[in-house]
């Protein structure tokens, strides 16, 4: 299994730190990782389903794999 990419890390290191508020994450987005918002949930939410993401931060994708869920079963 490869590991991830600097890009994939970046995405995940993001999502770790807390957020004042949604503008401040996504100035981060763009800033940090030159990604438009849609672009990074497009990939956070690949990256949620990829053993690999588990592997290297599983605290931070079960949580979000949480979240996740919980807003899907909402609907």
């Amino acid at each position: 299994m490869s590991e991830l990419s600097e890009r994939e890390k970046g995405v995940l290191a993001l999502e770790r730190r807390g957020w004042a508020s949604a503008g401040a994450k996504e100035r981060a987005v763009r800033e940090e990782l030159g990604l438009a918002p849609v672009r990074y949930y497009q990939l956070l939410n690949a990256l949620l389903d990829d053993p690999r993401a588990l592997a290297h931060d599983p605290v931070t994708v079960n949580r979000l794999r949480r979240v996740r869920d919980a807003r899907r079963a909402e609907r």
